[in-house]
């Protein structure tokens, strides 16, 4: 089982950056596929990015794609989400996920098994 702990959320204006971390606690971390979702207030919870065990392969939604990179240390068993160019619209709660032995970083919630407890991301206009 693997625990995931998302930090380094915050306050941001449009325009700007910020870099979140995901640290997990697991004997095997490169057996997981890891993933971002987000969450605003009254909205379904949504894909932003995912990668695979080995960080060759990526995947990220329409609406981050050139704005947002998505990483990982294996060695340090952290994924990382870089995100530049923020909007007011990324506003919302992102949650880490990692999938046991997955298909590949899919962008399918119920492939996910395993989640943080989420960190704030605000955007200001």
């Amino acid at each position: 089982q693997i625990q995931l702990i998302e930090s380094w959320g915050g306050l941001v204006q449009a325009g700007g950056s910020l870099r979140l971390s995901c640290a997990a606690s697991a004997p095997h971390f490169t057996n997981y596929n890891l993933a971002w979702f987000r969450q605003a207030p009254e909205k379904e919870r949504e894909f932003v990015s995912a990668i695979n065990w080995s960080g060759e392969r990526t995947n990220y939604a329409d609406s981050v794609k050139g704005r947002f990179s998505v990483s990982r240390d294996n060695a340090n068993n952290t994924v990382y989400l870089q995100m530049n160019s923020l909007k007011p619209e990324d506003t919302a709660v992102y949650y880490c996920a990692a999938a046991l032995w997955g298909i590949g970083p899919t962008a399918h919630l119920p492939a996910y098994e395993y989640w943080g407890q989420g960190t704030q991301v605000t955007v200001s206009s």
